[in-house]
């Protein structure tokens, strides 16, 4: 699940820099604006944000990764729909000329998955220290927390102190978990597992642990109403609550707490966070045909969904007039 990055003290000695650049976890700031927390079981997709007819980052992420849609925001117009094209020809797998809802929902969990080890594979070699393709926990806390942990006084009285005290511990208990022959040492597909714990069932339970640990702050094991939606906003100066707000308390009472006694459990927090019943890939991709299917058949061709470019890919060369584009990779 994605965190909002907190606030650094300047003058940090340069391998504290690199180990908070390094560490796969961004430590969390009480967000500003909406925040959501459910997690998906085979993408990098969150809830869909309240739809914008000016915008279509969420569809453009879901359908080239974020890597890519921030490609294609530097290309003109005519460049977008060129490739689209040429990602159009991948998707119709049967080439029968048509691209289905199935279609869809395949191309966008496979975009999605090689966001994630594309991930992996940009930090691999910062925490392979030894280069024997594997990644022992003291390789990675040294590379995370080795700064820390040899220049303690530096840290003793500073909020950092408490943040890396907390989060080594909370580390190594992840780590654990996704080391699943138990030798301190993870494979690829185990360190994937400890990166991204929200693709991986027997990680779970850590996901669900992680964020009441997140959420709870007086500690009880239960997360209430006001901390519930302190996760999500934050009141400035005291002022009046948005709407949206408001309506998520209203989600708390009605769907979160299903035993309606007030707060949270591991129970709800689960069924919260990792909703059993909704496939973020199916609905994605249901709505991309939704909006693009001029004559209602279920079934995209290329004309329509070129026609319909800006959702799938985008470009703000249309706001800027301008041709940012210079040489770009194919896809």
């Amino acid at each position: 699940m994605a965190r909002g990055g907190r606030g650094r003290r300047l003058g940090f000695a340069l391998g504290l820099l690199l180990a908070l650049v390094l560490a796969p976890r961004i430590l969390r700031a009480k967000p500003t604006v909406r925040k959501e927390r459910v997690v998906r079981p085979d993408s990098e997709l969150g809830e869909r944000p309240p739809e914008d007819n000016q915008s279509f980052q969420y569809d453009h992420e879901a359908f080239l990764g974020k890597e890519d849609s921030k490609t294609f925001d530097q290309l003109t117009p005519d460049e977008s729909k060129e490739r689209l094209g040429k990602i159009v020809d991948r998707i119709d797998n049967d080439g029968d000329g048509f691209v289905t809802t199935e279609e869809l929902k395949t191309w966008i969990k496979r975009v999605q998955k090689r966001y994630i080890f594309d991930n992996v594979a940009k930090v691999w070699k910062d925490y392979d220290r030894d280069k024997d393709d594997k990644i022992s926990w003291e390789e990675y806390k040294q590379a995370t927390y080795g700064y820390y942990l040899g220049n303690p006084a530096e840290f003793h009285d500073s909020s950092d102190h408490h943040t890396f005290k907390k989060m080594l511990p909370r580390d190594e208990r992840r780590f654990k978990a996704a080391d699943l022959d138990g030798d301190l040492t993870a494979t690829r597909e185990e360190f994937t597992a400890f990166l991204h714990p929200e693709e991986f069932e027997h990680m779970k339970e850590i996901v669900v642990l992680e964020t009441l640990e997140d959420i709870d702050k007086n500690g009880d094991g239960f997360v209430d109403q006001d901390e519930y939606i302190a996760d999500m906003f934050s009141h400035e100066e005291n002022g009046p609550e948005p709407d949206w707000v408001l309506s998520e308390r209203e989600q708390f009472n009605e769907f979160r707490d299903l035993n309606k006694d007030g707060k949270l459990d591991k129970d709800e927090i689960r069924h919260w966070i990792l909703p059993q019943d909704y496939d973020h890939a199916q609905a994605e991709a249901r709505h991309l045909v939704y909006e693009s299917d001029k004559n209602k058949d279920e079934k995209l061709t290329k004309e329509e969904i070129l026609e319909n470019w800006n959702m799938f890919v985008g470009s703000q060369a249309t706001n800027y007039g301008e041709d940012l584009t210079k040489n770009h990779d194919e896809l």
